[in-house]
């Protein structure tokens, strides 16, 4: 099973109004700088204590954080966990400021 979909894949489940989670899991001061409107912050380190309390192991999670690193580690972990339909975001907010949405910041 892939673990990765592209910025332009999540745009278009955005314009269609999929029902899927969006997952930031970068550090706050990074999600103030630039973010995908809709997501929800939980910085990398919080994942473990918190991903069984606020996240839905049946929902589509895609995860996103500054280039793909973090996303696809937190995926990897993620999947491990029984949510199934967890997916990294290739290349990360970078990638969507530059290809999908330059409104959003590069930093």
């Amino acid at each position: 099973m892939d673990y990765e979909i592209t910025p332009e894949q999540v745009r278009a489940k955005l314009d269609q109004q999929e029902s899927f989670t969006l997952l930031d899991v970068r550090e706050s001061w990074e999600f103030e700088a630039a973010r995908i409107p809709g997501a929800k912050l939980m910085p990398m380190g919080d994942v473990p204590s918190r991903a069984h309390q606020e996240l839905d192991p049946e929902d589509e999670i895609i995860v996103v954080c500054h280039h793909g690193l973090r996303s696809m580690n937190v995926t990897v972990w993620l999947r491990q966990q029984g949510f199934d339909k967890a997916k990294s975001m290739r290349g990360g907010i970078d990638a969507w400021s530059r290809q999908v949405d330059r409104s959003v910041p590069l930093y």
